[in-house]
């Protein structure tokens, strides 16, 4: 009897599959009773730092989040939320307590980039990313089924809200009611959403109504072959929710012209062409402040609109030196990513066909623009949200997402305002604030926690940390997520960072590879 019964345990075990605290040594958990003791709480609400903070979390839900003392002040022990039997204590004393962040832009990878989920999955993780929407990729399919696998916590990954490309799959669009049957179809699926590039007029305004009837999300890169016709605000009124990146937006702000002032030999196919004049768009717009800015702005307050800008993905426009020699690349970025990154008139985003000086004072001014429509927009009561989207122009999963944090920064964000943007923010996008964006009592426990204080610098949430003098005159590196919670799991983040390590290593040892920069021959 007992070997019958051994056998039948053998064959759960085999055929089961294995949750992550099972199969990963960064991972802990789901624990019935979890606190987080001591922690000072940046919330994403606004509101300032507090702490000493105990959080108690039941089941992958925050049942308490308890004031416990005083800084500098001992804890009366007595009053502190009390650990049941079979519980689990972190101790995070001197550490800050964040809400998990959320990254509105972020794809898994590439076959192009040679980047698997298991890799991109543990560099946002690593970095505190615990929900990500990813604009389209490898195809629906593939998305909604690490979706799944994410939510039984049989893989190491992230909330995922799956939006797919429009168009994507055998249903043909090309015309309006083409587009509603394909919108009712991707629901069908089990999508969160739809990723436009653009369309002819009808279609989109098709698409969308069709979109909004069901409920679900909309995003729109507004692709510039398309754009002349259809631009942010024609989005917006037709019921998009939120737009990627900047494209449309200054097309949207022109009054002196309808398309912007491309050279007479351009070719969208060639990508120099495409990100070189694209640097200089924003200069041909309504100036900041004037009446058509105001007008355009107000009307996309109105109408609840959401912007996912995406600074850090253009940065290596204005400072490509900088964007290549990142510190992060050595050992986090794959070879074949590497390869992708490189000059090219195929892969996407390697437009350094002759990238030089003209070009990145170009985007500097640019940026300039950009930033302080988005800064006002806040300013005014508008959504703005934190997207990545890694993996093209030597921006890298996780390390990219904190680099945006920086920019949101530059652009006038105080920093409780940033972490606004990357949590609450995006979780009110989403259509989840009800139960993820902050830290409070009835909330799922997405969290972060750091053993430094991110608002006073936000390099500490890099993997690579810190560079700080200690008062010996002692360089060290601090910082870095020191944990991340996620579906109820305790991730080690910098457990993660060394497993994507290991990855790295061992593909470059296959393939006897090192990192060299572009044009330099051994």
């Amino acid at each position: 009897m007992r070997t019958t019964y051994l056998f039948f345990i053998a064959l759960f075990l085999l055929y089961s599959p294995l949750t992550v605290a099972q199969d990963n040594p960064a991972a802990e958990g789901p624990y019935a009773q979890l606190i987080i003791r001591g922690a000072t709480l940046i919330n994403g609400n606004g509101a300032p730092p507090q702490g000493p903070i105990d959080v108690v979390i039941e089941n992958n839900t925050i049942k308490k989040v308890q004031v416990v003392g005083y800084p500098g002040v001992p804890i009366n022990e007595a009053r502190r939320p009390k650990l049941k039997a079979g519980g689990k204590e972190i101790d995070a004393t001197g550490m800050y307590l964040l809400p998990g962040f959320i990254d509105m832009h972020g794809h898994i990878g590439g076959t192009a980039q040679g980047a698997d989920w298991d890799y991109v999955f543990k560099l946002w993780l690593a970095h505190g990313v615990t929900t990500v929407r990813e604009p389209s990729g490898r195809g629906i399919e593939y998305t909604l089924d690490l979706k799944k696998r994410s939510e039984k916590n049989e893989i190491v990954a992230p909330r995922i809200f799956a939006y797919t490309g429009f168009g994507q799959g055998k249903l043909g669009v090309n015309t309006p009611e083409e587009a509603r049957a394909w919108v009712r179809n991707n629901a069908k699926k089990g999508a969160d959403g739809i990723k436009f590039f653009g369309a002819d007029p009808e279609i989109m305004i098709a698409a969308l109504d069709e979109n909004k009837k069901l409920g679900l999300g909309s995003a729109c890169h507004h692709a510039q072959l398309s754009v002349a016709r259809w631009n942010v605000l024609h989005s917006a009124r037709a019921g998009l929710t939120s737009m990627e990146h900047w494209y449309g937006l200054p097309e949207a702000l022109f009054e002196d012209r309808t398309v912007q002032n491309y050279p007479l030999d351009y070719n969208y196919q060639n990508e120099q062409h495409r990100f070189e004049e694209a640097g200089k768009l924003w200069e041909q717009a309504a100036p900041p402040y004037s009446d058509h800015w105001n007008a355009v702005m107000n009307e996309l307050l109105e109408l609840d609109f959401t912007l996912d800008p995406t600074f850090n993905i253009y940065e290596a426009s204005r400072d490509l030196h900088r964007a290549r020699r990142a510190e992060w690349h050595e050992d986090y970025t794959l070879p074949s990513l590497w390869r992708f990154y490189q000059p090219s008139k195929i892969s996407h985003g390697s437009y350094w066909h002759f990238w030089g000086t003209e070009q990145e004072v170009a985007w500097k001014r640019n940026f300039k623009l950009w930033m302080t429509f988005i800064n006002e927009y806040k300013n005014r009561g508008g959504r703005v949200t934190t997207g990545s989207d890694s993996g093209f122009i030597f921006q890298l999963y996780g390390f990219a997402y904190v680099r945006e944090l920086e920019l949101l920064r530059e652009a006038g964000f105080h920093p409780l305002e940033v972490i606004r943007a990357a949590t609450l923010n995006g979780a009110e996008a989403l259509g989840m604030d009800d139960q993820i964006g902050t830290v409070s009592v009835g909330k799922k426990a997405d969290l972060v926690l750091v053993e430094e204080n991110p608002l006073e610098n936000f390099k500490v949430l890099y993997g690579t940390g810190a560079i700080k003098l200690t008062e010996d005159n002692e360089v060290v590196r601090v910082g870095g997520v020191k944990y991340t919670i996620s579906n109820g799991v305790v991730y080690d983040a910098k457990q993660l960072l060394q497993q994507v390590k290991q990855m790295v290593d061992e593909a470059k040892a296959k393939e006897g590879f090192n990192i060299q920069q572009p044009g330099v021959k051994d």
